[in-house]
This record gives structure tokens, sequence and C-alpha cells, in this order.
């Protein structure tokens, strides 16, 4: 009995990267050994990547799934025109294929007919366009399970991070951080270390807004009114939580081991320090979704799609996690 889970790869915009790294990601050993990989997109976009040694074989549903090197299997949902997937200019009949991918593959992550999905890059603007007003994959994906609370983490195997705000502008991140908005996030990332990466007691370090975590209000007083209340709320509910702790000095000791993830105020607290270990194999992952969710951690890459150049790493790394993640949620869910 193949006791390898199914893993669904959306294919993303077909005029960005999405098509080129999931062709170059087919080469690869690894993801074999650890699940059947089947594609949600166009065979007709992915014929253009693909070399002599892979053959694209169309499958109706992910139970026809066999796994094999060599072998790329695809759910068509989309038959576009050549003028629809120029690399590097996007159109709207792309846009509405690459949400149809998304909107397919969720439903059979509930179904169970998967046991994830790992998205490649799409264009939030044709999103938008194609009637799906949301600012990005993660809130689409949290609006279709119908999820209130999800936390976006970035992680590589030295170092993992999750944000309280996402995607807002630097003036705005005091306003949006609350004792319970850090609370839910230390909580959601404690919940999924266990749960998604089978830490049995997971450490976490929750990093200041300010300079040298305010230096007791003298830099602001952020640190005092919500993170410090959050971070004691979390201790007082038995999680292994440190903090608030200036970022500047935290951040050498979670790259050595220190702490299993860390807590960030906003976006580029987290991603700078991530992206500077963890550029190409760096993956985004949903959390607190009924399903599991992993993704590159780039765009289209629309200036450099169809040239041959893109790299397939951190699409490589995102399959193996969601894989990992799957048998670690059924292992978690035996106890």
């Amino acid at each position: 009995m193949d006791t390898r889970v199914v893993t669904g790869i959306t294919m993303g915009d077909p005029s960005g990267v999405g098509p080129e790294i999931i062709a170059k990601v087919f080469h690869e050993d690894d993801i074999f050994r650890i699940c059947r990989p089947i594609i949600i997109g166009d065979p007709g976009v992915l014929s253009n990547y693909i070399d002599k040694s892979i053959t694209i074989n169309e499958i109706t549903s992910p139970e026809e799934a066999v796994g094999q090197k060599g072998r790329l299997e695809v759910i068509r949902l989309s038959s576009l025109e050549e003028a629809d997937f120029v690399p590097g200019i996007p159109s709207p009949a792309g846009g509405r294929a690459m949400v149809e991918y998304i909107l397919s593959a969720v439903d059979m992550a509930v179904k169970g007919k998967i046991s994830g999905i790992v998205t490649c890059p799409i264009n939030k603007a044709l999103m938008n366009r194609a009637g799906f007003n949301f600012d990005g994959h993660t809130e689409l994906l949290a609006h279709l399970t119908n999820t209130r609370d999800f936390v976006m983490m970035l992680a590589g195997d030295k170092l993992r991070v999750t944000l309280v705000t996402i995607h807002c502008a630097l003036r705005d991140v005091p306003d949006k951080i609350s004792i319970e908005n850090i609370f839910k996030t230390i909580s959601i990332t404690a919940l999924s270390l266990k749960r998604d990466f089978n830490i049995s007691s997971p450490r976490i370090a929750v990093a200041a807004l300010n300079p040298h975590a305010g230096e007791e209000g003298l830099f602001g007083t952020e640190e005092i009114t919500c993170i410090r209340p959050a971070v004691q709320k979390a201790i007082d509910m038995g999680f292994d939580v440190t903090g608030p702790l200036p970022a500047d000095t935290l951040y050498p000791k979670a790259i050595t081991g220190q702490y299993d993830a860390v807590v960030n105020m906003y976006h580029d607290q987290g991603l700078i320090p991530l992206k500077l270990i963890h550029f190409s194999d760096g993956v985004n992952v949903t959390l607190g979704l009924p399903i599991i969710r992993t993704s590159v951690d780039h765009g289209t890459a629309y200036d450099i799609a169809g040239k041959g150049i893109a790299d397939h790493m951190s699409l490589k790394a995102a399959i193996l996690m969601a894989a990992r993640m799957a048998f670690n949620r059924k292992k978690h869910a035996g106890k």
C-alpha cells in the first residue's frame, strides 16, 4: 500500500514563474519519496516548460495519482490560449484561471481528497479583477475555509517567523497590535508547532516593536501596554514564551536554535532576517486553517518569467514541508 500523501500544487499565474518552477521541481527525487504531487492547472501551459525527460499525464481525480519521477500529473482546470499566458504579461483570462485553481484545490483539501495545498505565486490585482477582493492568497484561503483566526508563518530549517500584522503601512502597525492579536498569534504559533512540526514543547520568542524593547517607555509604550501583557497571558496559559525582546539581539539567538519560532509585530521585522538566510528555500505557511497550505516565499517574478532562470528550491521546500505537516497532523491526531 502506498502510504505517501497526495499533495496538490496550484499552478499560480500562468504568465509568472509558476509553470517553470513546477517543471523544474519534477526533476527532484526527494519529493517523490514523501508524496504523490499533482498539479491543478493547465497542461497546455506546462507543456511549454518541460523537457523530454518528463511527460504530462492528465488525471481527473487525486486518487489516480501515481507519484513517479518524470510523470507530471495534472488536473486540467483551464485550456488557455497562447495569448493568455505570455511570460511576464499577465492577462485577465490567466487571472480568472489562477483563482479557479485555488478554489478547486481548497475544495479537494476540505473533502480530504488531497493532504494539503502548495500554492505557486499569483497576481493579487488580477485576483481582485476576477471578483475576489482579498489582499492575497492567505486571506482568500481563510475566507474559503471560514477561518477567522489565522497567522502567516515564513519558515526554513534554521528559522521560523510569524507575524501579528501582515500587509499594512508601517505607520498603522502600532494601532493594529493589541493584547488580543498578539496573544492569538502566539497561541496559534504554539499549537501549530506541536501539531504540524511535531515539536512537543515549542519555545517562542516575541519581538518588541520599538528599539531596545522601548527602554521602559522612553522609546515607546507598546511593550508595556500590549506586548508584555500578551506574553504574560500566554505564559499563564502554559506556553513557553519569552519577550518582548529587542529584535536586533533576538535573531542571533533564534538562528542558533534557542527558539523554535519568533513572533514579530510587523512584516519586514520578521521577513528580513528570514530571507537573509532562507532566500532560496523559505516557505510561506498559513497557520490556523483546517487544511494544510504552504507556498513559495516569492512572487510571480514577471521580469524573469519564461527565461529559464527561475529558482525552484522554495517550491521544493514547500512541497516537502506540506507533506511532512500532513504526516505530523496524522500522528498528532492519533495521540
